[in-house]
């Protein structure tokens, strides 16, 4: 039985391995596309090469395609890579017959017959401009996540404040406008990923919070009320008497806010229980205990 070449090498061309998700290939489509652009790169090999990347994009963004090619892999090809194969039929005006066929007319079409090809669309003829966005990383702090503020972000040379809003959770995105790329009279944008950092107060879950809060026996035995200092302000808080330590009280509304609701999560209270150092109680008091403690 002959053996068919499942070798795939459209995903060679966009650098990422058979298993890649959708997200994994349009990323690296858009750097290899950025990398490769024409009006970027000005090396001789810069426009085939750019070409044979949106149309490895072209095939591997589309579900119906990426299965076929998935399941035939370069045997449609003749067996050859799709660059050997891209290659063979670069001006010869019958490439975009060739694909059609064996993928279907639908989608954006195929074009490598020459003239200006770009990037910023969904297919690869056509291309009017080069993708014009930037992407940094940031951390800032505990609190300025949960309640907003402003940071100061130092990017190309440039120094700007940008607003954190309040909520932003770990690894979320901001994009600020106009701070990418510029080509002609077009700029892109910058998208910042945020890292926040941790507290050594606050446990986060989502828009919940809680806290350890020390209480001494007395206050655990008998209640009292405390006052304890949340993000917002200080509230006084009732401690029911026989509260064990490690048990957790809710206070609604202390919490984080919901960016998409602006509901606010609750901060929940960690119970310790201080013991007394027997040697600072009095000593009637220590005899006393020792008698009738279970």
């Amino acid at each position: 039985m002959e053996m068919r070449d499942l070798s795939k090498s459209l995903y060679d061309t966009l650098d990422v391995p058979e298993s890649a998700s959708a997200d994994e290939i349009k990323k690296s489509y858009r750097r290899l596309a950025r990398k490769y652009h024409p009006d970027i790169n000005k090396s001789p090999e810069a426009e085939e090469k750019f070409k044979e990347i949106n149309a490895a994009y072209e095939i591997l963004s589309d579900v119906d395609k990426k299965r076929q090619y998935d399941q035939m892999g370069d045997s449609m090809f003749g067996g050859q890579s799709f660059s050997d194969f891209a290659g063979g039929h670069q001006g010869s005006g019958d490439l975009d017959e060739i694909l059609r066929s064996m993928f279907g007319s639908g989608g954006g079409g195929f074009n490598f017959g020459g003239g200006n090809a770009g990037f910023g669309s969904s297919g690869f003829g056509g291309f009017s401009e080069p993708d014009l966005d930037l992407e940094t990383k940031i951390t800032i702090a505990f609190n300025t996540a949960a309640l907003g503020g402003k940071h100061s972000v130092s990017f190309n040379g440039d120094t700007f404040d940008i607003k954190i809003p309040a909520g932003i959770k770990n690894g979320e995105k901001l994009r600020v406008k106009g701070k990418g790329q510029t080509h002609g009279a077009n700029v892109g944008d910058l998208y910042i990923k945020v890292f926040v950092s941790s507290s050594p107060e606050y446990d986060r879950d989502g828009t919940n919070l809680t806290k350890e809060l020390n209480i001494t026996l007395k206050t655990a035995l008998f209640g009292d009320k405390i006052t304890v200092k949340t993000l917002y302000k200080e509230i006084t808080v009732k401690i029911p008497a026989g509260i064990k330590s490690g048990q957790k009280l809710r206070v609604k509304g202390q919490g984080v806010v919901d960016r998409k609701s602006k509901e606010m999560g609750d901060l929940y209270l960690k119970l310790i229980v201080t013991l007394p150092k027997i040697d600072e109680l009095d000593d009637d008091l220590v005899e006393l205990m020792r008698e009738k403690l279970p």
